[in-house]
């Protein structure tokens, strides 16, 4: 239903309520010739006219909530849990509506390791890294050695993302569903960032000695008078 707020405004939901929707099934139509001809009656139905045009209207154009494209930001939410997604409501609805139009795909590799990079990926948008033990082979040998080593853990490590921008609850029960079900994991958010490096501070080295100045000599050029001995 359209939805609208007191003054008027979009609700929370990106909604408002459009003016003068005509309703496609006027009540008034239905009624017997002689409450067709009846102002009052008609003046009457038309209030409830008004109320009911939303509805019909809605009802007409479900097919666009089913859209992701067009579905609004409240319903798009609701559509992303049929297929077992969790949309995080900060992201910018665009983003949302993505994710969801990815839905069918996703399903498809759920289980997987690539269907799991895919979803946290999409969730994370940062580089996604899965460490697993699993692994598969072939041999023409009978009783050969199986391939990969023995655990029944993941780690599903994130990078190039700021850790603070990524809800670690909402992350951590996107692997959950996106997992096999008899796996553990561990969710690791790494930034890549560089660390800032120091700049490096010369030692202090210590004060030159000031120069020994030489003594005065006399104005004729000869050496300074000795005093004679008595």
């Amino acid at each position: 239903m359209i939805q609208v707020s007191s003054d008027g405004a979009l609700n929370g939901h990106g909604r408002a309520a459009v003016k003068s929707l005509v309703s496609p099934h006027p009540l008034g139509a239905f009624l017997p010739a002689l409450y067709q001809e009846d102002q009052l009656t008609q003046a009457w139905l038309s209030g409830l006219d008004d109320v009911l045009a939303p509805i019909f209207s809605s009802i007409d154009n479900f097919d666009a909530y089913l859209d992701p494209g067009l579905a609004p930001a409240d319903f798009l939410d609701w559509l992303a849990t049929w297929m077992g997604l969790v949309a995080d409501e900060t992201w910018p609805v665009e983003r949302r509506r993505a994710f969801v139009s990815s839905a069918s795909e996703l399903y498809r590799m759920r289980g997987t390791s690539k269907g799991l990079a895919a979803n946290v990926q999409i969730f994370s948008g940062g580089k996604v890294e899965i460490l697993e033990h699993g692994g598969t082979t072939w041999s023409a040998t009978n009783g050969a050695p199986l391939p990969g080593s023995s655990g029944f853990d993941i780690v599903v490590r994130v990078e190039g993302v700021e850790p603070s921008t990524v809800d670690a609850a909402k992350l951590d029960a996107l692997v959950a569903v996106a997992k096999p079900g008899h796996l553990t994991h561990r969710v690791e958010v790494v930034s890549s960032a560089p660390a800032p490096r120091r700049r490096p501070v010369k030692p202090a080295t210590p004060e030159a000695a000031p120069p020994v100045e030489d003594p005065p000599s006399s104005a004729d050029g000869d050496s300074p008078a000795t005093p004679e001995a008595g």
